[in-house]
């Protein structure tokens, strides 16, 4: 039959044309004309959307009427048609375009498998030859669909009895599943015609094309019968045309009618060979079939148990004597032999290639269990060889049908058993047999079909229902119930367009997997389902059904949980893993399942692997000498030990003297730095002794831990004494730090990281002198965790346990390693997270002693869920985490090429187990609820040694305590253990930051009860005014960029000491802070302007001679002022001033002399003493200046000038005499102006002091990661500070008014850090004064005589600190490259 109805436009889209077109229909016979006219109305109908006036179908009757009609008719037909289109009045023959569909019925019944399939369609093609080249040199613009209609008649009731219909039914296969045989052979079928058509002259012209468009059903449950409507045909063959060939892959609908496909914008063309980019399917370059998927086993004890065994739980490989297997195609093998390309042999059943009971050649040769367990026992019975189905005498007990669901394993059981029960071969009752059962694929790829039938609950109580009769019918079994594979990863193998794999076959086998979209519900329902099924075969088990008898056991073997694709070096799905149709297994995969299965029999339940790595070399392990009996549930319980897989446990040829050359077995020494999760408080503690957690049980600690061996006890030293036996420096038993038998575990319950440097000079002490190492040679890893404890006692005192203290505590400790142990690499691990311990101790209130709560941790287990103390925790908590992350990724400990320090992050985000009902499981913490037990410790031990082998950026951050974690094993390419170096890390830079504000974490906020009258009771919140005085510095000259080339603008709202711009959260100035206390404090800077400048009456280059002016008009202001309180409201001042008397001082000594800055000084804070009530007043020591000049590089050019030079620093040499003048001055300034404070001038009223601030005392330039000046501090002159450099003066502006006075800091850090500021504590609530400092005991000692003491204390004692961490800051900066000193010409404050 021929339709020609669709008219095209010259760029071939369809419609359009104003001519009208006749649809003409050829019969290959009469009796089929009813269904091809059906077809032909139905198909025009469609047409006449895209062109109205497509002609109406034409007949065109065949001459014969044959069962196949012959070459000469079809001949015959071609030229009726041409010659009724040549006289058709209303068709332009020349110029339309025509779509002519020829039906046919098939010579063969493809239906059925057949190694000729390509010559069956050349031979229809070559019946078809004639009449197709007749249309192709008579007919111009012809698009032929060459249609078989075979399938389509057999399955539906039209022309019964006809030449269309064939001569019998599809081939029926017994014992084997129709729906795959149909699959492949259709899938087979289509491609054979592709490959014909796309090479043939018939897609060399322009003008014309045959395309082939399958015309096949989707696969019916039995007894249902298709839609024999024509439409549901028509339209599908539409859908197939607006299909690219090669991706026909969709079967017509045989429940309903699908929806008409329509042309879109991007391919509105109907389908060619050309326009598809088809491209036959090659053969894949596999290995050739010689290459053997075989191993060697090495294991040196294969010998069987000295007696016959009574009990599952003592079963040794060499004891089986029989094994079967249930399951599906996976199990039976198909294709698993199969050449790459030969689809049709998919259905090929390679019993003997099967990975659970395959027994061709030998292991050798073929890797399968039954070929493993024949190394222990050549006696196995039951394996099969060969090929054939399950009724095969080569199939033995390999009972797995293909195509099988869960439905279908009781009817499998049965018939094993039988069999087992009727061979004269096995002793059915004294025999061991080991039982391999996996099924779930098939279930899972027609889920979508039918939800209940496949629901996870049918599909365990199938499983269930095979498995009770195992249970009740068959003596000393072990049985593998092996999980069902994630089946979602054969997705991505389906979706890669530049493998070659047959979809059609694909989609058709698994529809419910592949033909589903990204991020769909029916996806996430299917991943779902998958999960559960796994979940409940697990629950079936562990419920302890099938351990009732002492000679029967079943045990769930998970390798399959997890699935990833496997990859090719290009990174593309690793097809080689498959059998051509890319799902079932090729014997390569065969190989990999057999050894995965066989190493999960090893793994002691608990700790089996889950997830298989098929890319990498297949390994197989030994049974262990100390246990060698295949692990069941109740001979692996109780342990805590765990299996080491690797092979190659050599040392390096030589000693390495790289740390990032450095293999497991060249460590020699281990030991560990901590608090009591690693001296091991607790973990052999039994359920209920709680008073049993105060024992140090330090054998067992995760890190340290010596006790026993790896398989009974799980340690990061037990796994290294696999590699070197002489390992030394490990833990064993029970103590203190100080007993000999903790050797290097130097850990003390209750540490701080304050307490760390500590242990660390004692851990290097022991090593020096120990004569059991070579303390400059032998290579040692040292684990160190910190931090819980200073986070149990945070909220007690958030200034001593500041982010910003555990840093420097940390840092500290870790640059005396750094400074003197040789041949070190240090895990830096992180601490456990309050939540988890939260979780832990408080949802388990009956078990948990919740009574002493605030007695073991208080600040963690004591604040309300959603409080405010709860977010300061967890922020705080962040802060200790981003510390350490910034501590090692400074790459300061990577100077050395033989120390490293390495984050190991396993314990960032930790996942507590859950039992059946919910609750945590409790056995993975001792009695206390905060510390680990020996379950928790192994798990710890085993995610510690797999990050040390994870390259950096790809360490496992998460610890799920409930999972198999399989011990990983250094390859051949990456044989040593992970550094920034090996790893090819290079440490992020930090990202740009957003702002300079600061996180307030303060819980003390609120304001005295009442309104104090003493200064010395002046809490932050009773602050109702700020103001402050002073010279550009204060004015924030140049705080943020110039946008044009006039002088720099004043930021006046982004001054440190009365900036009020934005929020804290992004702009750190004192009033900013100071809102936190007090929302409505009034005085801050506004902007730029000076009427927004409110109190801020510092002038750009004032000396301290302009200081009792600004002092009148901020009183005058302060009275004016509409909303203050003279009165009242308490004031808080800052003075900050003598940077340009010290820059112009060599100008004229004797006008810039330090008495008279003292003096002008004196003058403004007299009268503030005599105009102003209730008033703290801050005079900030003026800067070294000459530390500045020292310190800077000359980095920076001038950019802008200012208004007069700084000629004293521009004229001084380094270590001329004018600069130690220079020195001197500055240092009488600072001396000067701390006498005039502590006078006792300003001590005899109760609501006023002045309190000198000396951060700014020893003045040191902040450097960058090279050692040079961190212009980032300064504006855009290289002299004034920029928006940072504010933040900082303000954070340490703040914590010297906190700090008490004689204990002030002298000097700024300068590290950016959010969580800087200090926080009034309980014990100490108010602004720090000379008196509330217990330097003044009352007002009484307010006098000169008893002052006398008071002022060099309050001085010296801010020297002495100021001086030793100048003294410290000095040394780290000589250390620093040198760089030329920074100009400081044309520079004014």
């Amino acid at each position: 039959m021929v339709e020609k109805g669709v008219l095209w436009n010259s760029d071939g889209h369809p419609g359009g044309s104003a001519r009208g077109g006749r649809t003409l229909r050829v019969p290959s016979s009469r009796q089929g004309h009813s269904l091809k006219a059906a077809l032909s109305l139905v198909l025009s109908d469609i047409i006449r959307y895209f062109n109205p006036s497509v002609l109406t179908p034409l007949c065109v009757p065949g001459k014969r009427a044959v069962p196949h009609s012959g070459v000469e008719d079809w001949r015959a037909q071609a030229e009726e048609l041409v010659r009724s289109m040549k006289e058709d009045q209303e068709l332009d023959f020349q110029n339309d375009w025509k779509l002519i569909n020829v039906f046919f019925n098939s010579s063969q019944d493809y239906v059925c498998p057949s190694a000729q399939q390509q010559r069956h369609a050349a031979g229809d093609l070559h019946l078809l030859d004639g009449a197709l080249d007749y249309l192709q040199q008579e007919v111009p613009k012809a698009f032929v669909n060459l249609v078989d209609l075979s399938e389509i008649l057999v399955l539906s009731h039209w022309d019964q009895g006809t030449e269309l219909s064939p001569t019998e039914e599809p081939g029926r296969h017994s014992g084997e599943n129709l729906k795959l045989s149909k699959v492949v052979t259709q899938g087979s079928y289509q491609e054979s015609w592709d490959q014909l058509l796309a090479s043939s002259k018939y897609n060399e012209q322009e003008s014309f094309v045959v395309v082939f468009q399958p015309a096949f059903y989707e696969t019916l449950p039995s007894g249902e019968q298709p839609l024999q409507d024509p439409s549901t045909f028509a339209l599908n063959l539409w859908n197939s045309m607006m299909k690219p060939a090669g991706q026909k892959d969709e079967p017509f609908g045989a429940r309903e009618t699908r929806p008409v496909t329509c042309p879109s914008q991007e391919n509105p063309y109907l389908f060619t060979y050309k326009n598809s980019d088809y491209l036959p399917r090659l053969p894949h370059s596999h290995e050739k079939l010689e290459v053997r998927d075989g191993m060697e086993i090495t294991c040196t004890d294969k010998d069987p148990s000295d007696t016959i065994p009574t009990s599952v739980h003592r079963l040794k490989p060499a004891d089986i004597k029989v094994i079967g297997a249930l399951g599906d195609s996976l199990t039976a093998g198909n294709g698993a032999g199969s050449k790459p390309g030969e689809v049709l042999d998919v259905l090929t059943q390679y019993r003997g290639l099967s990975w659970s009971i395959g027994g061709d050649h030998n292991l050798s040769s073929v890797t399968t269990l039954a070929n493993i367990l024949r190394e222990f026992n050549p006696s196995l019975r039951g394996f099969s060889v060969g090929t054939g189905k399950e009724n095969s005498p080569g199939a033995f007990l390999n009972q797995a049908v293909a195509g099988a669901r869960a439905q279908d394993l009781p009817v499998q059981a049965r018939r094993l058993v039988d069999l087992m029960k009727n061979d004269t071969s096995i002793n059915f009752q004294e025999d061991w047999k080991i039982i391999t059962l996996f099924i779930g694929g098939n279930d899972l790829c027609d889920f979508c079909r039918d939800p209940a039938l496949y629901s996870p609950q049918n599909f365990v109580d199938n499983i269930g229902k095979a498995l009770d009769i195992l249970h009740a019918e068959v003596p000393r079994a072990f049985v593998n119930l092996v999980k069902a594979l994630e089946i979602i990863s054969l997705r991505e193998l389906y979706q890669e367009k530049k493998v070659s794999c047959p979809r059609l076959i694909l989609s058709n086998l698994c529809p419910c997997v592949l033909k589903v979209d990204d991020n769909s519900a029916e996806l996430a329902s299917l991943i779902e389902v998958n999960k559960k099924y796994q979940e409940r075969t697990h629950q079936l088990v562990e419920s302890g059904r099938y351990d009732t008898r002492e000679d029967f056991t079943v045990v769930v073997q998970p390798f399959f949980e997890k699935v990833d694709m496997p990859k090719t070096s290009e990174g593309l799905p690793d097809s080689s893993f498959f059998a051509p149709d890319c799902f079932h297994f090729s014997s390569k995969a065969h190989a990999h399942a057999a050894s995965a299965l066989w190493n999960n029999m090893l793994e002691p339940v608990g700790q089996k692997t889950t997830q298989h790595k098929f890319e990498q070399e297949i390994s197989i392990t030994c049974p262990n000498q100390f246990w060698p009996f295949l692990s069941t549930y109740k001979n692996g319980v109780q342990s805590h030990g765990s299996q080491l897989p690797c092979r190659d446990r050599a040392p390096s040829a030589s000693t390495p003297t790289s740390v990032h050359t450095l293999r497991p077995a060249d460590i020699q020494v281990v030991a560990a730095l901590g608090d009591s999760l690693t001296a091991g408080n607790g973990i052999g503690s039994k359920p209920d002794d709680l008073s049993d957690v105060t024992t140090q049980y330090r054998g067992l600690s995760y890190s340290s831990g010596g006790d026993g061996s790896l398989e009974t006890v799980t340690t990061l030293p037990n796994i290294l004494r696999k590699f070197n036996g002489n390992l030394t420096g490990y833990a064993v038993g029970t103590g203190d730090a100080s007993d000999t038998n903790a050797f290097f575990n130097q850990a003390v319950p209750g540490a701080k990281a304050e307490e760390l440097m500590s242990q660390v000079q004692t851990l290097v002490q022991r090593m020096k002198v120990d004569p059991r190492l070579n303390f400059h040679e032998d290579w040692k890893t040292i684990t160190v965790l910190i931090g819980g404890s200073d986070l149990c006692d945070y909220c007690t005192d958030s200034n001593l346990y500041s982010a910003a203290n555990f840093f420097d505590h940390l840092r500290n400790a870790l640059d005396v390693l750094h400074r003197e142990v040789p041949r070190a690499l240090v895990n830096l691990v992180d601490f456990l997270s309050p939540s988890v311990l939260r979780q832990a101790f408080l949802g388990n209130p009956d078990k948990c002693p919740v009574q002493q709560a605030s007695v073991l941790c208080n600040c963690v287990l004591t604040p309300r869920e959603s409080s405010q103390e709860l977010a300061r925790l967890e922020a705080i908590t962040q802060a200790y985490q981003s510390s350490m992350q910034e501590l090692v990724e400074s790459g300061r400990y990577d100077t050395r090429e033989d120390f490293s320090v390495v984050l190991q992050p396993f314990l960032h985000d930790i996942r507590l187990p859950l039992l059946a009902d919910g609750r945590l499981d409790m056995s993975f913490f001792a009695p206390d609820c905060l510390h680990p037990s020996q379950k928790f410790h192994s798990q710890l031990s085993r995610a510690l040694w797999v990050n040390m082998l994870e390259p950096l950026g790809r360490k496992t951050e998460t610890l799920d305590l409930a999972a198999n974690i399989a011990l990983s094993c250094p390859t051949q390419t990456e044989p040593f253990l992970r550094t920034f170096r090996n790893s090819n890390y290079t440490y992020p830079t930090k990202p740009a930051v957003e702002n300079w504000g600061s996180d307030f974490l303060c819980s003390e906020w609120n304001p005295s009860s009442s309104v104090p009258t003493s200064v010395h009771e002046l809490r932050p919140g009773d602050i109702k005014v700020v103001a402050a005085m002073g010279d550009s510095l204060t004015t924030a000259l140049g705080a943020r960029p110039s946008n044009s080339s006039d002088l720099p603008t004043s930021w006046r709202g982004l001054s440190w000491s009365i900036g009020g711009d934005g929020i804290l959260d992004t702009h750190t100035t004192l009033p900013n802070i100071l809102k936190k206390f007090n929302p409505h404090i009034l005085g801050f800077s506004t902007g730029t302007l000076e009427e927004t400048a409110g109190l801020n009456v510092a002038v750009e280059g004032a000396r301290a001679r302009d200081m009792p002016t600004q002092a009148r008009d901020l009183v005058e202001r302060m009275k004016n002022h509409p909303e203050i309180d003279l009165e009242s409201d308490w004031k808080l001042i800052t003075l900050f001033i003598g940077s340009n008397d010290i820059c112009h001082y060599c100008e004229n000594p004797e006008a810039h002399s330090a008495g008279d800055y003292v003096q002008h000084i004196h003058q403004a804070l007299d009268i503030f003493y005599e105009e102003l009530p209730r008033a703290f007043i801050n005079v900030v020591e003026v800067m070294e200046l000459a530390g500045l000049h020292e310190g800077q590089g000359g980095k920076c050019d001038m950019l802008l000038a200012a208004r007069s030079n700084c000629t004293c620093l521009s004229r001084s040499q380094e270590n001329s005499l004018e600069l130690q003048e220079l020195k001197q001055v500055n240092w009488n300034f600072q001396s000067g102006i701390s006498r005039l404070s502590y006078g006792p001038q300003y001590l005899q009223r109760e609501d006023f002091t002045v309190v000198v601030q000396p951060f700014f005392q020893n003045t040191l330039v902040p450097l960058n990661s090279r050692g040079g000046a961190d212009l980032t501090f300064f504006s855009e002159d290289c002299f004034h500070f920029s928006e940072r450099g504010h933040a900082e003066m303000a954070i340490a502006l703040w914590n010297n008014m906190l700090e008490p006075v004689g204990q002030k800091t002298t000097s700024n850090n300068f590290t950016h850090s959010r969580t800087k500021l200090r926080c009034p504590s309980p014990e100490s609530p108010y602004l720090h004064t000379l008196r509330n400092s217990q330097l003044l005991q009352d007002r009484s000692e307010a006098d000169p005589s008893v002052l006398s003491w008071a002022m060099p204390v309050a001085a010296g004692g801010g020297l002495v600190l100021g001086v030793g961490t100048m003294m410290v800051w000095r040394a780290v900066r000589g250390r620093q490259q040198e760089t030329p000193p920074m100009s400081l010409n044309t520079m004014s404050f």
